[in-house]
């Protein structure tokens, strides 16, 4: 099994750069142990990017940079590469784990990609925890 990880490609201070290598091998250990207890590789993804939507450092989730407006707007995509269905949600901005909405969009949708306030419409359809 392998798993990667990728934790960003912005510019980070040289300060941050050791807790944003911890929270890579945080969610790595997170998504393998899915893995481990069964899960599929979609789940294992879900888990290992729902560890770094926790994470403020990662520039995602929890810890997402903020628009010129001050307000987080998040985006996420996940894709099965064996169908090649994919789930994606844009500019939503009370969503908890966006890679979660998206995996639902994927799941229960025949969507591709949902935006704004229709995805966080759907979030409360389907119960993805809003912040």
């Amino acid at each position: 099994m392998l798993i990667v990880v990728h934790g960003g490609a912005a510019k980070s201070e040289a300060q941050y750069v050791p807790l944003k290598i911890a929270g890579v091998k945080q969610a790595v250990r997170e998504g393998y142990q899915c893995l481990l207890d069964g899960g599929s590789a979609l789940d294992a993804v879900e888990r290992a990017v729902r560890c770094m939507e926790n994470d403020p450092i990662m520039n995602c989730g929890y810890g997402s940079s903020l628009t010129s407006a001050g307000t987080v707007e998040c985006d996420a995509i996940v894709m099965d590469g064996r169908t090649l269905n994919a789930g994606a949600v844009a500019g939503v901005q009370r969503i908890r784990h966006p890679i979660s909405l998206a995996r639902a969009v994927m799941d229960k949708t025949e969507h591709c990609l949902l935006i704004a306030t229709g995805a966080e419409d759907f979030a409360r359809e389907v119960g993805i925890e809003l912040v």
